[in-house]
């Protein structure tokens, strides 16, 4: 499972596409506009999918804002522009990959396939909280060195905590995460991942916040 982010103007295109990837297990917010993708700024997520041309602005250069600043959340430039200086220039400016309109949604499917690889085959990232290390690239878990299985989902919430150590994570965010940006649905979810967690990795590595959220101490 990934949380990706759709930049995509065309309603029946975008509509379609976060339909299809949300069937493949994908976690998808779905924007429309630059200026609500500005709303998203420093959410954790695993790819972004991004139109060239919208309505307000160039896809392209806020994809190269983004890396200015220290982004490197692999990102696919949508667009109908297929020439070679085109090509060149999207990738250039920051586009891990380019995909040409129109365009399958099960070739979009194996690119990020494809992008998933590559980001597990970078130099691995480890962090350590007492007994409980995690691997970031590798996706894995293990407690006083045995490994630890976790579900997608669980591994949403664990790593959006690990990745804010030391600070309070809101349970809506932790909601938005697992469910959607655009979900309103009001549930437990994240109270039964967090107790699933603290049953496999020990209770006291996640702290509860009374009325505020929830919180994993810096390692």
């Amino acid at each position: 499972m990934m949380r990706l982010l759709l930049i995509e103007d065309d309603l029946i295109l975008g509509e379609g596409l976060r339909d299809f990837l949300r069937s493949e297990g994908h976690v998808v917010d779905w924007c429309t506009r630059l200026s609500q993708a500005e709303g998203t700024r420093g959410e954790p997520y695993d790819g972004l999918l991004i139109d060239w041309q919208l309505p307000d602005g160039s896809g392209l250069a806020w994809l190269r804002a983004l890396r200015s600043h220290g982004d490197h959340t692999p990102a696919l430039v949508l667009t109908a522009r297929d020439s070679l200086d085109d090509r060149i220039h999207g990738l250039d400016q920051g586009a891990d990959d380019y995909l040409v309109k129109p365009f399958a949604p099960e070739e979009l499917a194996a690119r990020l396939r494809v992008v998933a690889r590559r980001s597990a085959a970078a130099p691995q990232s480890r962090l350590t909280f007492g007994e409980v290390e995690l691997d970031l690239h590798a996706r894995a878990v293990w407690r006083a060195g045995e490994r630890a299985e976790l579900t997608a989902r669980e591994w949403t919430v664990l790593e959006a905590l690990a990745l804010r150590a030391g600070r309070i994570v809101a349970k809506s965010d932790l909601d938005r995460l697992v469910l959607g940006m655009d979900s309103d649905v009001a549930s437990n979810v994240v109270e039964v991942h967090i107790s699933n967690l603290r049953r496999k990795l020990g209770r006291h590595l996640i702290d509860t916040v009374r009325g505020m959220g929830y919180r994993m101490e810096a390692p």
